[in-house]
Protein backbone atom coordinates (compact mmCIF):
# COMPACT_ATOMS: atom_id res chain seq x y z
CA UNK A 1 0.00 0.00 0.00
CA UNK A 2 1.23 3.47 -0.78
CA UNK A 3 2.73 5.60 2.00
CA UNK A 4 0.15 8.34 2.05
CA UNK A 5 -2.77 5.89 2.17
CA UNK A 6 -1.02 3.81 4.84
CA UNK A 7 -0.59 6.82 7.11
CA UNK A 8 -4.24 7.75 6.85
CA UNK A 9 -5.49 4.19 7.30
CA UNK A 10 -3.27 3.64 10.34
CA UNK A 11 -4.46 6.89 11.86
CA UNK A 12 -8.11 5.96 11.28
CA UNK A 13 -7.57 2.45 12.67
CA UNK A 14 -5.95 3.86 15.80
CA UNK A 15 -8.92 6.13 16.32
CA UNK A 16 -11.33 3.24 15.81
CA UNK A 17 -9.41 1.04 18.27
CA UNK A 18 -9.45 3.81 20.87
CA UNK A 19 -13.17 4.28 20.39
CA UNK A 20 -13.85 0.54 20.57
CA UNK A 21 -11.52 -0.48 23.41
CA UNK A 22 -14.39 -0.77 25.87
CA UNK A 23 -17.68 -1.32 24.11
CA UNK A 24 -19.47 -1.65 27.42
CA UNK A 25 -18.74 2.00 28.12
CA UNK A 26 -20.36 4.31 25.55
CA UNK A 27 -17.97 6.78 23.95
CA UNK A 28 -19.19 10.27 23.23
CA UNK A 29 -18.76 11.18 19.55
CA UNK A 30 -17.11 14.52 18.79
CA UNK A 31 -19.64 17.34 19.01
CA UNK A 32 -20.90 18.62 15.70
CA UNK A 33 -19.41 21.87 14.52
CA UNK A 34 -21.91 24.59 15.31
CA UNK A 35 -22.62 26.43 12.10
CA UNK A 36 -22.76 29.82 13.83
CA UNK A 37 -19.16 29.65 15.01
CA UNK A 38 -17.92 28.32 11.69
CA UNK A 39 -19.55 31.33 10.01
CA UNK A 40 -17.96 33.64 12.61
CA UNK A 41 -14.57 32.16 11.75
CA UNK A 42 -15.11 32.68 8.04
CA UNK A 43 -16.41 36.26 8.39
CA UNK A 44 -13.58 37.31 10.72
CA UNK A 45 -11.01 35.82 8.39
CA UNK A 46 -12.61 37.57 5.42
CA UNK A 47 -12.34 40.97 7.14
CA UNK A 48 -8.68 40.35 8.01
CA UNK A 49 -7.78 39.15 4.53
CA UNK A 50 -9.63 42.05 2.89
CA UNK A 51 -7.33 44.53 4.61
CA UNK A 52 -4.22 42.56 3.62
CA UNK A 53 -5.27 42.07 -0.01
CA UNK A 54 -6.34 45.71 -0.41
CA UNK A 55 -2.98 46.96 0.82
CA UNK A 56 -1.13 44.41 -1.32
CA UNK A 57 -2.83 45.74 -4.46
CA UNK A 58 -2.80 49.44 -3.58
CA UNK A 59 0.78 49.85 -2.43
CA UNK A 60 2.18 49.13 -5.90
CA UNK A 61 0.00 51.86 -7.39
CA UNK A 62 1.00 54.34 -4.68
CA UNK A 63 4.71 53.67 -5.22
CA UNK A 64 4.62 53.92 -9.01
CA UNK A 65 2.67 57.21 -8.65
CA UNK A 66 5.21 58.63 -6.21
CA UNK A 67 8.17 57.65 -8.45
CA UNK A 68 6.94 57.47 -12.06
CA UNK A 69 8.73 55.50 -14.82
CA UNK A 70 10.57 53.28 -12.34
CA UNK A 71 9.89 50.10 -10.40
CA UNK A 72 12.44 51.11 -7.76
CA UNK A 73 10.11 52.17 -4.92
CA UNK A 74 7.76 49.28 -5.57
CA UNK A 75 10.64 46.82 -5.61
CA UNK A 76 12.18 48.27 -2.43
CA UNK A 77 8.87 47.99 -0.60
CA UNK A 78 8.41 44.40 -1.76
CA UNK A 79 11.96 43.54 -0.74
CA UNK A 80 11.50 44.96 2.77
CA UNK A 81 8.16 43.24 3.22
CA UNK A 82 9.41 39.87 1.99
CA UNK A 83 12.71 40.19 3.83
CA UNK A 84 10.99 40.81 7.16
CA UNK A 85 8.87 37.69 6.72
CA UNK A 86 11.86 35.65 5.57
CA UNK A 87 13.87 36.62 8.65
CA UNK A 88 11.16 36.67 11.29
CA UNK A 89 8.75 34.07 9.86
CA UNK A 90 10.12 31.11 11.88
CA UNK A 91 10.14 33.25 15.03
CA UNK A 92 6.52 34.26 14.43
CA UNK A 93 5.60 30.58 14.04
CA UNK A 94 7.28 29.68 17.34
CA UNK A 95 5.68 32.71 19.00
CA UNK A 96 2.22 31.58 17.88
CA UNK A 97 2.96 28.05 19.11
CA UNK A 98 4.26 29.24 22.49
CA UNK A 99 1.42 31.61 23.48
CA UNK A 100 -2.21 31.00 24.32
CA UNK A 101 -4.80 31.77 21.67
CA UNK A 102 -6.23 34.90 23.30
CA UNK A 103 -2.85 36.65 23.43
CA UNK A 104 -2.14 35.69 19.82
CA UNK A 105 -5.50 37.11 18.72
CA UNK A 106 -5.00 40.39 20.56
CA UNK A 107 -1.47 41.00 19.32
CA UNK A 108 -2.28 39.89 15.76
CA UNK A 109 -5.29 42.15 15.31
CA UNK A 110 -3.77 45.11 17.18
CA UNK A 111 -0.52 45.21 15.22
CA UNK A 112 -2.07 44.36 11.84
CA UNK A 113 -4.74 47.04 11.88
CA UNK A 114 -2.61 49.67 13.64
CA UNK A 115 0.22 49.16 11.14
CA UNK A 116 -2.08 49.41 8.15
CA UNK A 117 -3.67 52.56 9.59
CA UNK A 118 -0.23 54.18 10.02
CA UNK A 119 0.85 53.11 6.52
CA UNK A 120 -2.36 54.49 5.05
CA UNK A 121 -1.86 57.78 6.91
CA UNK A 122 1.70 58.13 5.60
CA UNK A 123 0.53 57.52 2.04
CA UNK A 124 -2.23 60.12 2.45
CA UNK A 125 0.36 62.70 3.47
CA UNK A 126 2.57 61.82 0.50
CA UNK A 127 -0.34 62.13 -1.93
CA UNK A 128 -1.67 65.37 -0.48
CA UNK A 129 1.63 67.14 -1.24
CA UNK A 130 2.28 66.11 -4.82
CA UNK A 131 5.67 67.83 -5.11
CA UNK A 132 6.97 66.84 -1.67
CA UNK A 133 9.94 64.98 -3.16
CA UNK A 134 11.29 68.12 -4.79
CA UNK A 135 10.28 70.52 -1.99
CA UNK A 136 11.39 68.54 1.06
CA UNK A 137 13.29 65.36 0.24
CA UNK A 138 14.06 64.38 3.90
CA UNK A 139 10.37 64.43 4.84
CA UNK A 140 9.54 62.49 1.68
CA UNK A 141 12.15 59.87 2.59
CA UNK A 142 10.91 59.61 6.20
CA UNK A 143 7.34 59.02 5.05
CA UNK A 144 8.49 56.38 2.56
CA UNK A 145 10.47 54.63 5.31
CA UNK A 146 7.47 54.82 7.66
CA UNK A 147 5.24 53.30 4.98
CA UNK A 148 7.69 50.46 4.42
CA UNK A 149 8.17 49.70 8.12
CA UNK A 150 4.47 49.85 8.93
CA UNK A 151 3.68 47.64 5.96
CA UNK A 152 6.30 45.10 7.04
CA UNK A 153 4.91 44.95 10.60
CA UNK A 154 1.41 44.58 9.19
CA UNK A 155 2.50 41.66 7.02
CA UNK A 156 4.19 39.91 9.97
CA UNK A 157 1.02 40.35 12.02
CA UNK A 158 -1.02 38.96 9.14
CA UNK A 159 1.33 35.97 9.02
CA UNK A 160 0.58 35.21 12.68
CA UNK A 161 -3.14 35.24 11.93
CA UNK A 162 -2.71 33.08 8.83
CA UNK A 163 -0.77 30.46 10.79
CA UNK A 164 -3.33 30.50 13.58
CA UNK A 165 -6.41 30.12 11.38
CA UNK A 166 -5.18 28.09 8.41
CA UNK A 167 -2.59 25.82 10.06
CA UNK A 168 -4.08 25.40 13.52
CA UNK A 169 -7.73 26.22 14.10
CA UNK A 170 -8.94 24.59 10.87
CA UNK A 171 -7.21 21.33 11.85
CA UNK A 172 -8.35 21.50 15.49
CA UNK A 173 -11.99 22.20 14.60
CA UNK A 174 -12.07 19.24 12.19
CA UNK A 175 -10.50 16.73 14.62
CA UNK A 176 -12.64 13.65 15.15
CA UNK A 177 -14.66 14.36 12.02
CA UNK A 178 -14.37 12.72 8.57
CA UNK A 179 -11.40 13.89 6.44
CA UNK A 180 -13.83 15.62 4.08
CA UNK A 181 -14.53 18.21 6.80
CA UNK A 182 -10.92 19.43 6.79
CA UNK A 183 -10.83 19.41 2.99
CA UNK A 184 -13.97 21.54 2.88
CA UNK A 185 -12.69 23.97 5.50
CA UNK A 186 -9.40 24.37 3.64
CA UNK A 187 -11.28 25.07 0.43
CA UNK A 188 -13.60 27.62 2.05
CA UNK A 189 -10.73 29.42 3.82
CA UNK A 190 -8.76 29.59 0.58
CA UNK A 191 -11.92 30.74 -1.18
CA UNK A 192 -12.29 33.57 1.34
CA UNK A 193 -8.73 34.68 0.67
CA UNK A 194 -9.25 34.57 -3.08
CA UNK A 195 -12.61 36.34 -2.81
CA UNK A 196 -10.80 39.17 -1.06
CA UNK A 197 -8.22 39.10 -3.82
CA UNK A 198 -11.06 39.20 -6.34
CA UNK A 199 -13.19 42.00 -4.94
CA UNK A 200 -10.78 44.36 -3.20
CA UNK A 201 -8.71 45.21 -6.34
CA UNK A 202 -11.86 45.83 -8.35
CA UNK A 203 -13.31 48.20 -5.76
CA UNK A 204 -9.95 49.86 -5.13
CA UNK A 205 -9.36 50.24 -8.87
CA UNK A 206 -12.78 51.85 -9.31
CA UNK A 207 -12.13 54.28 -6.45
CA UNK A 208 -8.73 55.22 -7.91
CA UNK A 209 -10.00 55.54 -11.48
CA UNK A 210 -13.20 57.46 -10.80
CA UNK A 211 -12.34 59.33 -7.57
CA UNK A 212 -8.63 59.56 -6.70
CA UNK A 213 -5.65 57.81 -5.16
CA UNK A 214 -6.14 59.90 -2.02
CA UNK A 215 -9.68 58.61 -1.61
CA UNK A 216 -8.48 55.02 -1.81
CA UNK A 217 -5.83 55.63 0.88
CA UNK A 218 -8.36 57.33 3.18
CA UNK A 219 -10.84 54.47 2.67
CA UNK A 220 -8.17 51.89 3.47
CA UNK A 221 -7.05 53.59 6.68
CA UNK A 222 -10.65 53.97 7.88
CA UNK A 223 -11.41 50.31 7.08
CA UNK A 224 -8.41 49.05 9.07
CA UNK A 225 -9.45 51.15 12.08
CA UNK A 226 -13.10 50.07 12.14
CA UNK A 227 -12.82 46.36 11.39
CA UNK A 228 -10.25 45.59 14.12
CA UNK A 229 -12.94 45.53 16.82
CA UNK A 230 -15.34 43.43 14.74
CA UNK A 231 -12.64 40.86 13.95
CA UNK A 232 -11.68 40.51 17.61
CA UNK A 233 -15.27 39.92 18.71
CA UNK A 234 -15.81 37.28 16.02
CA UNK A 235 -12.63 35.32 16.79
CA UNK A 236 -13.12 35.46 20.56
CA UNK A 237 -16.65 34.11 20.03
CA UNK A 238 -15.20 31.18 18.07
CA UNK A 239 -12.60 30.53 20.76
CA UNK A 240 -15.20 30.52 23.52
CA UNK A 241 -17.82 28.54 21.59
CA UNK A 242 -15.75 25.65 20.17
CA UNK A 243 -14.61 23.20 22.89
CA UNK A 244 -11.95 21.63 20.64
CA UNK A 245 -10.12 24.96 20.42
CA UNK A 246 -10.24 25.42 24.18
CA UNK A 247 -8.79 21.92 24.72
CA UNK A 248 -6.09 22.58 22.13
CA UNK A 249 -5.21 25.82 23.93
CA UNK A 250 -4.82 23.88 27.20
CA UNK A 251 -2.52 21.38 25.49
CA UNK A 252 -0.32 24.09 24.02
CA UNK A 253 -0.05 25.84 27.42
CA UNK A 254 0.97 22.52 28.97
CA UNK A 255 3.58 21.95 26.24
CA UNK A 256 4.98 25.43 26.77
CA UNK A 257 5.31 24.90 30.53
CA UNK A 258 6.87 21.47 30.01
CA UNK A 259 9.49 22.93 27.70
CA UNK A 260 10.29 25.64 30.25
CA UNK A 261 10.74 23.04 33.01
CA UNK A 262 12.88 20.83 30.78
CA UNK A 263 15.00 23.85 29.85
CA UNK A 264 15.65 24.67 33.51
CA UNK A 265 16.33 21.05 34.52
CA UNK A 266 18.50 20.14 31.53
CA UNK A 267 22.07 19.19 32.52
CA UNK A 268 24.74 21.68 31.58
CA UNK A 269 27.39 20.16 29.36
CA UNK A 270 30.92 21.43 29.83
CA UNK A 271 33.31 21.08 26.95
CA UNK A 272 37.05 21.74 27.19
CA UNK A 273 38.44 23.68 24.31
CA UNK A 274 41.77 22.24 23.18
CA UNK A 275 44.59 24.33 24.53
CA UNK A 276 42.72 25.54 27.66
CA UNK A 277 43.57 22.64 30.01
CA UNK A 278 45.18 23.39 33.36
CA UNK A 279 48.88 23.88 33.04
CA UNK A 280 48.69 24.90 29.40
CA UNK A 281 50.69 28.10 28.93
CA UNK A 282 50.30 28.65 25.20
CA UNK A 283 47.88 31.01 23.50
CA UNK A 284 44.29 29.70 23.06
CA UNK A 285 43.16 29.06 19.49
CA UNK A 286 41.91 32.14 17.69
CA UNK A 287 38.79 30.29 16.43
CA UNK A 288 37.36 29.85 19.94
CA UNK A 289 35.15 32.95 19.69
CA UNK A 290 33.82 31.90 16.29
CA UNK A 291 33.05 28.40 17.58
CA UNK A 292 31.14 29.85 20.52
CA UNK A 293 29.07 32.03 18.19
CA UNK A 294 28.34 29.08 15.89
CA UNK A 295 27.36 26.95 18.87
CA UNK A 296 24.93 29.59 20.10
CA UNK A 297 23.47 30.00 16.61
CA UNK A 298 22.92 26.24 16.30
CA UNK A 299 20.95 26.30 19.56
CA UNK A 300 18.89 29.37 18.67
CA UNK A 301 15.15 29.13 18.13
CA UNK A 302 15.57 30.34 14.54
CA UNK A 303 17.89 27.47 13.57
CA UNK A 304 15.81 25.04 15.60
CA UNK A 305 12.71 25.95 13.62
CA UNK A 306 14.49 25.31 10.32
CA UNK A 307 15.81 21.99 11.65
CA UNK A 308 12.26 20.91 12.48
CA UNK A 309 11.09 21.92 9.01
CA UNK A 310 13.77 19.99 7.10
CA UNK A 311 13.08 16.87 9.16
CA UNK A 312 9.51 16.72 7.89
CA UNK A 313 8.42 14.21 5.29
CA UNK A 314 6.73 16.99 3.30
CA UNK A 315 9.83 19.15 2.90
CA UNK A 316 10.04 18.73 -0.90
CA UNK A 317 6.40 19.75 -1.53
CA UNK A 318 6.99 22.72 0.78
CA UNK A 319 10.11 23.79 -1.12
CA UNK A 320 8.25 23.34 -4.43
CA UNK A 321 5.45 25.61 -3.23
CA UNK A 322 7.97 28.17 -1.97
CA UNK A 323 9.77 28.27 -5.33
CA UNK A 324 6.54 29.49 -6.92
CA UNK A 325 7.04 32.75 -5.00
CA UNK A 326 10.27 33.45 -6.88
CA UNK A 327 8.26 34.86 -9.75
CA UNK A 328 6.87 38.05 -11.20
CA UNK A 329 4.15 36.11 -13.04
CA UNK A 330 1.36 37.13 -10.69
CA UNK A 331 -0.74 40.23 -10.15
CA UNK A 332 1.77 41.41 -7.57
CA UNK A 333 3.62 44.65 -7.11
CA UNK A 334 6.09 44.39 -10.01
CA UNK A 335 3.70 43.09 -12.65
CA UNK A 336 1.01 45.61 -11.61
CA UNK A 337 3.49 48.48 -11.85
CA UNK A 338 4.70 47.22 -15.25
CA UNK A 339 1.17 46.96 -16.64
CA UNK A 340 0.44 50.50 -15.53
CA UNK A 341 3.67 51.66 -17.19
CA UNK A 342 2.50 49.93 -20.39
CA UNK A 343 -0.58 52.16 -20.33
CA UNK A 344 -3.13 49.62 -19.13
CA UNK A 345 -5.87 51.52 -17.20
CA UNK A 346 -5.98 50.96 -13.46
CA UNK A 347 -9.52 49.62 -13.46
CA UNK A 348 -8.57 47.12 -16.19
CA UNK A 349 -5.69 45.91 -14.02
CA UNK A 350 -8.11 45.60 -11.11
CA UNK A 351 -10.58 43.65 -13.25
CA UNK A 352 -7.77 41.42 -14.54
CA UNK A 353 -6.67 40.72 -11.01
CA UNK A 354 -10.28 40.01 -10.13
CA UNK A 355 -10.62 37.55 -13.01
CA UNK A 356 -7.42 35.91 -11.87
CA UNK A 357 -8.84 35.53 -8.39
CA UNK A 358 -12.11 34.17 -9.82
CA UNK A 359 -10.20 31.44 -11.64
CA UNK A 360 -8.34 30.73 -8.41
CA UNK A 361 -11.64 30.66 -6.56
CA UNK A 362 -12.80 27.93 -8.92
CA UNK A 363 -9.86 25.88 -7.64
CA UNK A 364 -11.54 25.71 -4.22
CA UNK A 365 -14.49 23.99 -5.88
CA UNK A 366 -12.53 21.70 -8.19
CA UNK A 367 -9.93 20.64 -5.61
CA UNK A 368 -12.26 18.63 -3.30
CA UNK A 369 -13.58 16.72 -6.32
CA UNK A 370 -10.13 15.85 -7.66
CA UNK A 371 -8.73 15.10 -4.20
CA UNK A 372 -11.51 12.59 -3.49
CA UNK A 373 -10.71 10.73 -6.73
CA UNK A 374 -6.95 11.09 -7.19
CA UNK A 375 -5.60 11.52 -3.60
CA UNK A 376 -3.95 14.66 -2.28
CA UNK A 377 -0.50 13.78 -3.60
CA UNK A 378 -1.54 13.12 -7.18
CA UNK A 379 -3.90 16.10 -7.27
CA UNK A 380 -0.86 18.25 -6.55
CA UNK A 381 0.96 16.75 -9.53
CA UNK A 382 -1.80 17.32 -12.07
CA UNK A 383 -2.62 20.80 -10.79
CA UNK A 384 1.02 21.91 -10.91
CA UNK A 385 1.66 20.94 -14.51
CA UNK A 386 -1.64 22.46 -15.64
CA UNK A 387 -0.41 25.73 -14.13
CA UNK A 388 2.93 25.37 -15.91
CA UNK A 389 1.16 24.88 -19.27
CA UNK A 390 -0.79 28.12 -18.87
CA UNK A 391 2.37 30.09 -18.13
CA UNK A 392 3.65 29.20 -21.59
CA UNK A 393 1.32 31.96 -22.85
CA UNK A 394 3.24 34.49 -20.72
CA UNK A 395 6.52 33.31 -22.23
CA UNK A 396 5.04 33.60 -25.70
CA UNK A 397 3.99 37.21 -25.04
CA UNK A 398 7.69 38.20 -25.02
CA UNK A 399 7.88 37.82 -28.80
CA UNK A 400 4.65 39.72 -29.55
CA UNK A 401 5.52 43.08 -31.07
CA UNK A 402 2.42 45.05 -30.05
CA UNK A 403 2.76 46.11 -26.42
CA UNK A 404 -0.95 46.15 -25.57
CA UNK A 405 -1.52 42.67 -27.00
CA UNK A 406 1.54 41.37 -25.19
CA UNK A 407 0.26 42.85 -21.91
CA UNK A 408 -3.14 41.23 -22.34
CA UNK A 409 -1.49 37.90 -23.16
CA UNK A 410 0.57 38.23 -20.00
CA UNK A 411 -2.53 38.92 -17.95
CA UNK A 412 -4.45 36.06 -19.57
CA UNK A 413 -1.68 33.51 -19.00
CA UNK A 414 -1.30 34.49 -15.36
CA UNK A 415 -5.05 34.44 -14.76
CA UNK A 416 -5.51 31.00 -16.37
CA UNK A 417 -2.64 29.52 -14.38
CA UNK A 418 -4.30 30.38 -11.05
CA UNK A 419 -6.56 27.31 -11.23
CA UNK A 420 -3.61 24.94 -11.07
CA UNK A 421 -1.64 27.16 -8.70
CA UNK A 422 -4.25 27.32 -5.96
CA UNK A 423 -5.13 23.64 -6.29
CA UNK A 424 -1.44 22.87 -5.81
CA UNK A 425 -1.35 25.22 -2.82
CA UNK A 426 -4.31 23.39 -1.24
CA UNK A 427 -2.71 20.01 -1.92
CA UNK A 428 0.56 20.98 -0.23
CA UNK A 429 -1.19 22.58 2.76
CA UNK A 430 -3.31 19.47 3.31
CA UNK A 431 -0.25 17.22 3.11
CA UNK A 432 1.34 19.34 5.84
CA UNK A 433 -1.80 19.22 7.95
CA UNK A 434 -1.98 15.42 7.62
CA UNK A 435 1.69 14.61 8.20
CA UNK A 436 3.02 17.30 10.59
CA UNK A 437 2.49 16.71 14.31
CA UNK A 438 0.42 19.13 16.39
CA UNK A 439 3.45 20.32 18.36
CA UNK A 440 5.31 21.26 15.15
CA UNK A 441 2.37 22.58 13.13
CA UNK A 442 2.76 26.32 13.80
CA UNK A 443 6.57 26.15 13.63
CA UNK A 444 6.50 24.43 10.24
CA UNK A 445 3.90 26.94 9.04
CA UNK A 446 6.13 29.83 10.10
CA UNK A 447 9.19 28.39 8.36
CA UNK A 448 7.16 27.65 5.23
CA UNK A 449 6.03 31.27 5.04
CA UNK A 450 9.58 32.40 5.78
CA UNK A 451 10.95 30.34 2.89
CA UNK A 452 8.24 31.65 0.59
CA UNK A 453 9.01 35.21 1.55
CA UNK A 454 12.76 34.67 1.12
CA UNK A 455 12.18 33.61 -2.48
CA UNK A 456 9.67 36.43 -2.93
CA UNK A 457 12.39 38.76 -1.67
CA UNK A 458 14.77 37.42 -4.32
CA UNK A 459 12.16 38.27 -6.96
CA UNK A 460 11.98 41.84 -5.68
CA UNK A 461 15.76 42.09 -5.61
CA UNK A 462 15.69 41.10 -9.25
CA UNK A 463 13.15 43.87 -9.74
CA UNK A 464 15.59 46.33 -8.19
CA UNK A 465 18.39 45.12 -10.46
CA UNK A 466 16.17 45.01 -13.55
CA UNK A 467 14.13 48.09 -12.63
CA UNK A 468 13.32 49.29 -16.15
CA UNK A 469 9.78 48.11 -17.05
CA UNK A 470 10.81 47.51 -20.68
CA UNK A 471 13.11 44.71 -19.46
CA UNK A 472 10.27 42.84 -17.77
CA UNK A 473 10.76 39.98 -20.26
CA UNK A 474 13.99 39.04 -18.46
CA UNK A 475 12.09 38.62 -15.21
CA UNK A 476 9.46 36.57 -17.04
CA UNK A 477 12.00 34.02 -18.31
CA UNK A 478 13.70 33.70 -14.93
CA UNK A 479 10.32 33.20 -13.25
CA UNK A 480 9.26 30.51 -15.70
CA UNK A 481 12.53 28.65 -15.17
CA UNK A 482 12.00 28.66 -11.39
CA UNK A 483 8.45 27.34 -11.78
CA UNK A 484 9.82 24.51 -13.94
CA UNK A 485 12.34 23.62 -11.22
CA UNK A 486 9.54 23.51 -8.63
CA UNK A 487 7.60 21.08 -10.81
CA UNK A 488 10.61 18.79 -11.13
CA UNK A 489 11.10 18.71 -7.33
CA UNK A 490 7.46 17.83 -6.67
CA UNK A 491 7.51 15.14 -9.35
CA UNK A 492 10.63 13.64 -7.74
CA UNK A 493 8.86 13.64 -4.37
CA UNK A 494 5.86 11.81 -5.82
CA UNK A 495 8.08 9.25 -7.56
CA UNK A 496 10.05 8.68 -4.36
CA UNK A 497 6.86 7.84 -2.48
CA UNK A 498 4.91 5.93 -5.15
CA UNK A 499 7.74 4.55 -7.30
CA UNK A 500 5.87 5.67 -10.41
CA UNK A 501 4.41 8.86 -11.84
CA UNK A 502 1.61 7.71 -14.15
CA UNK A 503 -0.73 4.73 -14.09
CA UNK A 504 -0.01 3.72 -17.69
CA UNK A 505 -2.23 0.66 -17.41
CA UNK A 506 -5.21 2.96 -16.83
CA UNK A 507 -4.83 4.60 -20.25
CA UNK A 508 -6.90 2.27 -22.51
CA UNK A 509 -5.44 3.37 -25.87
CA UNK A 510 -1.85 3.10 -24.67
CA UNK A 511 -2.54 -0.24 -23.02
CA UNK A 512 -4.02 -1.57 -26.27
CA UNK A 513 -1.01 -0.42 -28.31
CA UNK A 514 1.43 -2.02 -25.87
CA UNK A 515 -0.52 -5.26 -26.01
CA UNK A 516 -0.15 -5.35 -29.80
CA UNK A 517 3.53 -4.37 -29.87
CA UNK A 518 4.86 -6.55 -27.06
CA UNK A 519 5.14 -10.32 -27.69
CA UNK A 520 3.05 -12.60 -25.56
CA UNK A 521 4.71 -14.73 -22.89
CA UNK A 522 4.13 -17.88 -24.92
CA UNK A 523 6.24 -16.58 -27.80
CA UNK A 524 9.17 -15.46 -25.65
Amino acid sequence: MENETELRVVHQEEQQREEGEDESQPQNPPPALRRRFVIYLYVGYFLARWSARTWEFSVALYMIHLWPNSLLLAAIYGAIESGSTAIFGPIVGQWVEGMDYVKVLRLWLLFQNLSYTIAGGAVIKLLLVSDLKSRNLPVFAILIVLTNLAGAIGVLSTLAGTILIERDWAVVMSEGHPPEVLTKMNSVIRGIDLSSKLLSPVITGLIISFVSLKASAITFAAWATITAWVEYWLFISVYSGVPAITRSNERRILRSRTKQVEGRDAPVSVSIVPGTEEGYTGNPPSRTGILVILDRMSKSSFVGAWRIYFNQEVVLPGVSLALLFFTVLSFGTLMTATLQWEGIPTYIIGIGRGISATVGLAATLVYPLMQSRLSTLRTGLWSFWSQWSCLLVCVGSIWVKKDKIASYMLMAGVAASRLGLWMFDLAVIQQMQDLVSESDRCVVGGVQNSLQSALDLMAYLLGIIVSNPKDFWILTLISFSTVSLAGMLYTIHLYRIRNHIFHLEKIPLLNKCLFKLLPSRGNV
